[in-house]
């Protein structure tokens, strides 16, 4: 018997939380160095999220994206678990939303914003070789990713050894193009 989506969460989680904060930040700026060298993700508008707790860290790339001029579009959670987005103008102008996630202050542009974003970068546990993502869940990220343009790539952000060959998929999932860890680029099918 296969595990459940809610056991390879469980053990995804605790598995982040013995990496240490020493090798977050290094995974961090490793992150952000491919993610500066990928083609797919030199764009004049990507959405992405702030990175919390054990997650691969965003913050080298946010700033680096904001110091090249590039608009970044950031979640902002609403009543309902959905996501409506903002943009990104630097990290003072960050408030804990309502899950206590750090979100712009600025104002909300709606859900259809995400049709601006040439790239999506978002959060996850694991992914597998087809493109399946698990995440937290809730699946606020599934519900958004629908307003996206045909063909924007959709990259999930990883750390080494979490990109698994198999995980379950349910009809609502929206699947991933590319897994990116502080090893480099995967294309997923």
């Amino acid at each position: 018997m296969s595990p459940s989506k809610d056991d390879l969460r469980a053990a995804a989680s605790t598995r982040r939380r013995g990496i240490s904060e020493r090798a977050r930040r290094t995974a961090a700026e490793a992150l952000c160095a491919h993610a500066l060298e990928r083609p797919e993700l030199d764009v004049a508008t990507l959405a992405a999220y702030v990175s919390v707790g054990a997650e691969p860290g965003t913050q080298p790339l946010l700033a680096a994206l904001q110091e090249r001029g590039r608009t970044v579009l950031l979640p902002v959670q609403v009543s309902g678990g959905g996501l409506d987005w903002a943009a990104f103008t630097g990290v003072a102008d960050l408030r804990p939303g309502p899950r206590g996630i750090p979100e712009p202050s600025g104002p909300s542009l709606g859900a259809g914003a995400l049709a601006r974003a040439e790239a999506v970068l978002v959060p996850g546990l694991l992914a597998d070789r087809a493109g399946n993502r698990l995440g937290r869940g809730a699946g606020c990220y599934d519900r958004a990713l629908r307003h996206r343009r045909p063909g924007v790539p959709i990259v999930v952000l990883l750390y080494p050894g979490e990109l698994v060959d198999e995980l379950p998929a349910e009809p609502h999932d929206i699947p991933v193009d590319a897994a990116l860890t502080p090893d480099g680029w995967v294309r997923l099918d």
